[in-house]
Protein backbone atom coordinates (compact mmCIF):
# COMPACT_ATOMS: atom_id res chain seq x y z
CA UNK A 1 0.00 0.00 0.00
CA UNK A 2 2.73 2.14 0.79
CA UNK A 3 4.49 1.94 -3.04
CA UNK A 4 1.02 2.53 -4.43
CA UNK A 5 0.56 6.25 -2.37
CA UNK A 6 4.00 6.76 -3.01
CA UNK A 7 3.75 6.11 -6.14
CA UNK A 8 0.69 8.23 -7.14
CA UNK A 9 1.45 11.15 -5.06
CA UNK A 10 4.40 11.16 -7.56
CA UNK A 11 2.57 9.89 -10.48
CA UNK A 12 -0.09 13.18 -9.92
CA UNK A 13 2.96 15.76 -9.19
CA UNK A 14 4.07 14.34 -12.62
CA UNK A 15 0.86 15.04 -14.29
CA UNK A 16 0.05 18.81 -12.53
CA UNK A 17 3.57 19.55 -13.29
CA UNK A 18 3.09 18.96 -16.90
CA UNK A 19 -0.37 20.20 -17.26
CA UNK A 20 0.91 23.71 -15.76
CA UNK A 21 3.71 23.55 -17.83
CA UNK A 22 1.70 22.90 -21.14
CA UNK A 23 -0.53 25.82 -20.36
CA UNK A 24 2.00 28.14 -18.80
CA UNK A 25 5.13 27.71 -20.18
CA UNK A 26 5.01 25.84 -23.72
CA UNK A 27 0.97 27.53 -24.30
CA UNK A 28 0.08 24.36 -26.31
CA UNK A 29 -3.60 25.69 -25.23
CA UNK A 30 -3.60 29.01 -27.31
CA UNK A 31 -5.60 27.60 -30.10
CA UNK A 32 -8.40 26.23 -27.67
CA UNK A 33 -8.56 29.88 -25.86
CA UNK A 34 -8.53 32.34 -28.54
CA UNK A 35 -8.13 36.32 -28.72
CA UNK A 36 -10.51 38.46 -30.52
CA UNK A 37 -9.74 41.84 -30.65
CA UNK A 38 -14.21 42.74 -30.04
CA UNK A 39 -13.95 41.13 -26.77
CA UNK A 40 -15.08 44.23 -24.50
CA UNK A 41 -17.77 44.55 -26.48
CA UNK A 42 -18.79 41.20 -27.66
CA UNK A 43 -18.56 40.26 -23.28
CA UNK A 44 -20.75 43.54 -22.66
CA UNK A 45 -23.41 42.86 -24.74
CA UNK A 46 -23.61 39.21 -23.71
CA UNK A 47 -23.54 40.25 -20.22
CA UNK A 48 -26.79 42.20 -21.01
CA UNK A 49 -28.40 38.89 -22.63
CA UNK A 50 -27.17 36.42 -20.25
CA UNK A 51 -28.39 35.84 -16.93
CA UNK A 52 -27.28 32.50 -15.27
CA UNK A 53 -23.98 30.62 -16.05
CA UNK A 54 -24.32 27.68 -18.13
CA UNK A 55 -23.73 26.56 -21.60
CA UNK A 56 -25.34 27.17 -24.28
CA UNK A 57 -25.39 26.74 -28.30
CA UNK A 58 -26.87 29.17 -30.35
CA UNK A 59 -28.83 28.87 -32.09
CA UNK A 60 -30.98 25.89 -30.71
CA UNK A 61 -34.56 25.08 -30.00
CA UNK A 62 -36.40 25.71 -26.74
CA UNK A 63 -35.86 22.30 -24.36
CA UNK A 64 -40.01 21.36 -24.56
CA UNK A 65 -39.97 22.02 -28.33
CA UNK A 66 -41.25 18.65 -30.66
CA UNK A 67 -39.06 16.46 -32.60
CA UNK A 68 -40.29 18.50 -35.67
CA UNK A 69 -39.12 21.52 -34.42
CA UNK A 70 -35.60 20.03 -33.97
CA UNK A 71 -35.72 19.09 -37.52
CA UNK A 72 -36.68 22.53 -39.04
CA UNK A 73 -34.23 24.24 -36.64
CA UNK A 74 -31.31 21.49 -38.27
CA UNK A 75 -32.33 22.18 -41.79
CA UNK A 76 -32.38 25.97 -40.83
CA UNK A 77 -28.92 25.67 -39.56
CA UNK A 78 -27.29 24.14 -42.61
CA UNK A 79 -24.56 26.50 -43.70
CA UNK A 80 -25.42 29.25 -41.15
CA UNK A 81 -22.99 30.26 -38.49
CA UNK A 82 -23.23 28.65 -34.49
CA UNK A 83 -21.65 29.12 -31.20
CA UNK A 84 -21.61 27.53 -28.57
CA UNK A 85 -21.07 29.87 -25.01
CA UNK A 86 -19.99 28.97 -22.04
CA UNK A 87 -20.75 31.81 -19.88
CA UNK A 88 -19.92 33.01 -16.21
CA UNK A 89 -21.53 36.19 -14.97
CA UNK A 90 -18.28 36.83 -12.45
CA UNK A 91 -14.83 36.10 -12.78
CA UNK A 92 -13.56 34.30 -9.72
CA UNK A 93 -9.63 33.89 -9.25
CA UNK A 94 -9.79 31.24 -6.75
CA UNK A 95 -6.51 29.72 -8.23
CA UNK A 96 -5.30 27.65 -5.13
CA UNK A 97 -9.04 25.87 -5.01
CA UNK A 98 -8.58 25.10 -8.64
CA UNK A 99 -5.18 23.92 -8.16
CA UNK A 100 -5.84 21.40 -4.73
CA UNK A 101 -8.36 20.27 -7.16
CA UNK A 102 -6.34 19.52 -10.12
CA UNK A 103 -4.16 17.72 -7.87
CA UNK A 104 -6.52 15.60 -6.45
CA UNK A 105 -8.18 14.50 -9.68
CA UNK A 106 -4.63 13.33 -10.95
CA UNK A 107 -3.93 11.77 -7.57
CA UNK A 108 -7.33 9.96 -7.99
CA UNK A 109 -6.54 8.87 -11.74
CA UNK A 110 -3.07 7.51 -10.56
CA UNK A 111 -4.31 5.67 -7.91
CA UNK A 112 -7.40 3.90 -10.31
CA UNK A 113 -4.52 3.23 -12.63
CA UNK A 114 -2.47 1.28 -10.18
CA UNK A 115 -5.30 -0.54 -8.59
CA UNK A 116 -6.82 -1.56 -12.63
CA UNK A 117 -3.02 -3.18 -13.03
CA UNK A 118 -2.43 -4.66 -9.98
CA UNK A 119 -5.90 -6.66 -10.50
CA UNK A 120 -4.52 -10.48 -10.36
CA UNK A 121 -1.45 -9.80 -9.63
CA UNK A 122 1.50 -7.36 -9.78
CA UNK A 123 1.96 -6.05 -12.93
CA UNK A 124 5.67 -5.83 -15.05
CA UNK A 125 7.25 -2.50 -15.89
CA UNK A 126 5.92 -3.07 -19.07
CA UNK A 127 2.82 -3.27 -18.92
CA UNK A 128 2.70 -0.50 -16.07
CA UNK A 129 3.96 1.78 -18.89
CA UNK A 130 1.52 0.63 -21.66
CA UNK A 131 -1.16 0.83 -19.32
CA UNK A 132 -0.77 4.52 -18.41
CA UNK A 133 -0.01 5.53 -22.03
CA UNK A 134 -3.69 4.14 -22.94
CA UNK A 135 -5.12 5.53 -20.22
CA UNK A 136 -4.02 8.95 -21.47
CA UNK A 137 -5.03 7.98 -25.04
CA UNK A 138 -8.83 6.61 -23.75
CA UNK A 139 -8.86 10.06 -21.52
CA UNK A 140 -8.09 12.45 -24.61
CA UNK A 141 -10.57 10.25 -26.78
CA UNK A 142 -13.83 9.89 -24.16
CA UNK A 143 -13.31 13.54 -23.44
CA UNK A 144 -12.10 16.30 -25.93
CA UNK A 145 -11.66 14.08 -29.11
CA UNK A 146 -15.40 12.80 -28.29
CA UNK A 147 -16.50 16.74 -27.84
CA UNK A 148 -14.49 17.60 -30.88
CA UNK A 149 -16.59 15.09 -33.12
CA UNK A 150 -20.19 16.18 -31.42
CA UNK A 151 -19.47 20.18 -31.04
CA UNK A 152 -17.54 20.46 -34.35
CA UNK A 153 -14.76 22.29 -32.62
CA UNK A 154 -11.44 22.38 -34.58
CA UNK A 155 -8.67 20.22 -34.37
CA UNK A 156 -6.36 22.56 -33.35
CA UNK A 157 -8.22 23.49 -30.48
CA UNK A 158 -8.20 19.79 -28.98
CA UNK A 159 -4.29 19.52 -30.35
CA UNK A 160 -2.78 20.36 -26.83
CA UNK A 161 -5.05 18.38 -25.16
CA UNK A 162 -3.80 15.31 -27.36
CA UNK A 163 -0.44 16.20 -26.39
CA UNK A 164 -0.74 16.90 -22.40
CA UNK A 165 -2.54 13.13 -22.55
CA UNK A 166 0.07 11.51 -24.21
CA UNK A 167 3.27 13.31 -22.78
CA UNK A 168 1.94 13.19 -19.36
CA UNK A 169 0.20 9.61 -19.02
CA UNK A 170 3.78 8.39 -20.73
CA UNK A 171 5.90 10.04 -18.24
CA UNK A 172 3.50 8.93 -14.79
CA UNK A 173 4.09 5.39 -17.31
CA UNK A 174 7.97 5.94 -17.16
CA UNK A 175 7.92 6.87 -13.82
CA UNK A 176 5.00 3.91 -12.21
CA UNK A 177 7.17 1.32 -13.95
CA UNK A 178 10.36 1.79 -12.30
CA UNK A 179 8.99 2.23 -9.10
CA UNK A 180 6.62 -0.44 -9.15
CA UNK A 181 8.83 -2.62 -11.09
CA UNK A 182 11.04 -2.60 -8.06
CA UNK A 183 11.12 -5.66 -6.16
Amino acid sequence: MKKWLIGALVGAIILFAWQGTSWMVLQLHNDATKYHPAQDSIMSYLSTQFKEEGSYLLPTVKPDASQSAHKEMMEKMKGNPWATIIYHPSFENDLTRIMIRGYLIDFFLVICLIYMLSRGGWPTGRRIFAGSVTLGLLLFLYGPYNNHVWMHMPLSAIKGDLIDCLVSWTLCGAWLAWWLGKK
